[in-house]
């Protein structure tokens, strides 16, 4: 019985916090942005200015990441690599637009920081502004479980990449103890960039240069078409031709 009991008290928790969840999505209004959706074009405070979010994607692609909040560790080292990173994003036409939940002066404060920690670099791209947590909601980058000292819900750590036509096109989301890995940020850019040139996708721990596979909408008639320089296919034992590798 008193097993059972015990079983009976967890699923109720488990369904409590599920009630929980869904009653803050709807309290919160959050949209469910993600792969495939188009960016909402919000009027936005930044750094640089007003700006409106679809005019600065332009013709290009934007990483569009969500911090927790100004002046915390995590926070500071990743704004920090971002702006490292800043030349190897160029060489890929990617624009970078940071957000965090407060406002501009703070934000400008803060770059001082994020500058220091990495001697040499420098914070060139915008930084949103949202004080009243209106632009979080939006872009779905609400973190469910995490406060501040007044009670209000924090960004999560969220990453959108935005591609020129102004659709998600890969969203990373962490929980606010787990930095991101600007390597696999870039990799994923070279990985998204190159399958809208080709019908092709990459592999696991696929890195630039190596072979990729191609997508299985392609026959392989097609396939000797596309890629006239040979492709390799993997034996397997179903027999089925379907894991094509070629260098692109």
């Amino acid at each position: 019985m008193k097993k059972r009991y015990m079983w009976k008290k967890i699923n109720d928790f488990s369904a409590d916090h599920l009630k929980g969840k869904l009653k803050l999505q709807s309290e919160l209004k959050m949209p469910g942005l993600t792969i495939g959706d188009t960016c909402p074009n919000l009027d936005v405070e930044t750094t640089q200015g007003k700006m409106k979010i679809h005019d600065y994607v332009g013709n290009g692609w934007v990483l569009l990441f969500s911090h927790p909040g100004d002046f915390t560790p995590v926070c500071t080292t990743e704004l920090s690599k971002m702006a490292q990173y800043i030349p190897e994003f160029e060489k890929r036409g990617v624009k970078l637009l940071g957000l965090s939940c407060d406002d501009v002066q703070s934000h400008n404060d803060w770059t001082k920081d994020i500058e220091a920690y990495a001697p040499g670099c420098k914070v060139t791209y915008p930084i949103i502004a949202d004080p009243n947590r209106e632009v979080i909601k939006q872009l779905n980058m609400v973190d469910p479980d995490e406060k501040d000292s007044k009670g209000q819900h924090m960004p999560s750590r969220a990453l959108h990449i935005v591609g020129p036509d102004k659709m998600i096109k890969l969203s990373f989301l962490y929980p606010a103890t787990t930095g991101r890995n600007m390597d696999e940020v870039v990799r994923a850019i070279d990985s998204l960039q190159l399958a809208t040139k080709h019908k092709i996708a990459t592999p696991a721990n696929w890195k630039p240069g190596e072979p990729v596979v191609i997508s299985p909408s392609v026959t392989n008639e097609q396939a000797k078409e596309m890629f006239p320089n040979g492709y390799k296919t993997v034996e397997l034992p179903s027999k089925k031709d379907y894991l094509r590798f070629v260098n692109v």
